[in-house]
């Protein structure tokens, strides 16, 4: 990672020509996506567009395009991911020859996420008629399609021989090169209940995952532990597995993996007879699939929805999510409380008033500052607020440690470094070179990831005071290029504001 950052840091200070430039973004943020971590990629990208806007020529310009595809199969929509994978297709034709299936694969994927069968296979098979690996894809396509042991036999092929071709998404050698060959194994396996190949595979990514700095590494691991454990009916493990994995994936503004782990947990509640705790997982894995395009998922999804028993209606109550001055005053189901009002808060505000309601995040910023041009709006990676509130929350996490460690309460210490590490991060990520202010790149681009991460942040403050209402904001609101809070139908709420 030090040395990545070294690289570009040489690289944006127009050390190199302009040729060398791109091969190496390029290189930098295929580095990003080996080690799945879209966050770190998304924040090269998007460094990369900015430069091929007067810079790139020749097949450099497509490359970009596959990353620019690459990261919307992640945050979707899936319309959008594949015709910048076509668009990729077009424009690297002429200048590709093997590596052709570079960009063959990832339409194949995206397609596949959207439920585009017969066209992902056909991007698939166009790779490897060039002696490109079209695997994981061409397995979860088989799987899919209902073939689950031929699925399994090609999987297991792909990984005890893997090819050894220059990838891009993963290096040609070592543990990264097989991680997703594991990561679909496991989903491979638990459909056909072979409880020994999805141990196996779990453990190996677990095993991979503590090897590297990744956060998208662990949720994988994370959920390949929770289909085990599902198979073994070891309910209460497997349920904290699969939900990990959903917030992990939310946090890196990944819909579509987030929407899996919520399947998976709603399948652990179901067998466990938790029905209405299956029902609200499968509800929100239902919408974050439509959301983003996965029309076959979440077709799968209301299928299981269908087959649930009738929910009794939840007893009408009264909420309170009102600013007075420059305090919150919330309550759900209990005491009323206050906290600091953050920006957050007021997206959120915007989203229950408008309940059911799709808002552009870009109109959500446009609210909060009345008047501006949104192409002018340097959103800052973190606001004002958000940066001192972080700088406060450190404080109190250091005093936690301490006081934990005094009391030598080790699960305490480990639970507060987690969330020291975590600020940290973001504030560091906040920062740009020589300390200025890391802006976010791309109008819509920076206005969904500012609200995404103010969202989320008010969300985790309210859940210090008010966890049920913090876990039911997480469950009812969707943030994204466009945003909506949409509750469950059988939670009859009145917001008093």
């Amino acid at each position: 990672m030090r040395a990545l950052d070294e690289a570009g840091a040489q690289l944006l200070a127009d050390q190199v020509d302009p040729l060398t430039t791109g091969m190496m973004l390029c290189e930098v943020v295929c580095a990003a996506q080996a080690l799945s971590m879209p966050e770190l990629a998304r924040e090269w990208t998007d460094l990369m567009e900015h430069w091929r806007g007067g810079a790139a020529f020749g097949g450099i310009h497509g490359r970009c395009r596959v990353h620019r595809a690459e990261l919307l199969r992640i945050t979707g929509p899936c319309d959008a991911a594949e015709a910048e994978a076509l668009t990729a297709c077009a424009e690297l034709r002429p200048w590709m020859r093997r590596e052709y299936g570079w960009p063959l694969v990832e339409l194949g994927t995206i397609r596949l996420r959207k439920g585009d069968l017969a066209g992902a296979e056909d991007a698939f098979l166009a790779a490897e008629s060039i002696a490109w690996s079209a695997q994981p894809g061409i397995s979860l396509l088989r799987l899919t399609q209902g073939d689950a042991a031929t699925a399994a036999a090609l999987i297991a092929d792909a990984i005890a021989h893997p090819a050894d071709i220059p990838w891009k998404e993963r290096p040609p050698s070592g543990d990264l090169r097989v991680a997703p060959l594991l990561d679909a194994q496991a989903a491979i396996a638990a459909v056909r209940a072979d409880l020994k190949t999805c141990q196996s595979a779990a453990r190996e990514l677990a095993r991979i995952s503590g090897r590297f700095p990744s956060r998208g590494l662990a949720a994988s691991a994370s959920l390949a532990q929770a289909r085990a454990a599902l198979l073994r009916h070891e309910y209460a493990d497997a349920r904290l597995l699969a939900l990990d994995a959903a917030r992990t994936w939310a946090e890196l503004e990944a819909p579509f993996e987030s929407a899996l782990a919520r399947v998976v947990a709603g399948d652990v509640l179901a067998a466990d007879g938790n029905s209405d705790g299956a029902r609200l997982q499968w509800d929100a894995a239902r919408r974050g699939f439509g959301d983003y395009g996965a029309v076959g998922h979440a077709r799968d999804v209301q299928t299981r929805l269908a087959g649930m028993p009738a929910s009794a209606p939840v007893v009408s109550m009264s909420a309170t999510f009102r600013r007075d001055g420059a305090v919150r005053l919330i309550k759900f189901g209990g005491a009323e409380s206050a906290l600091p009002d953050l920006v957050g808060f007021r997206y959120i505000e915007q989203l229950i008033r408008s309940c059911g309601q799709e808002i552009a995040a870009t109109d959500l910023v446009g609210m909060e500052q009345p008047g501006a041009e949104i192409d002018q709006l340097g959103l800052p990676a973190l606001d004002e607020q958000a940066r001192g509130a972080y700088r406060r929350r450190l404080a109190d996490i250091e005093e936690d440690i301490a006081e934990a460690a005094a009391s030598n309460d080790i699960a305490r210490v480990e639970l507060a470094t987690r969330d020291r590490d975590f600020l940290v991060a973001e504030l560091a990520r906040a920062v740009g070179l020589g300390g200025r202010i890391r802006t976010v790149g791309g109008k819509a681009e920076r206005a969904r990831t500012s609200v995404f991460r103010a969202i989320h942040y008010a969300i985790d403050r309210i859940a210090q005071v008010e966890p049920t209402l913090a876990r039911h904001l997480r469950g009812s609101i969707r943030t994204g290029t466009t945003c909506c809070y949409q509750p469950d139908p059988i939670a009859l709420i009145r917001w008093e504001q």
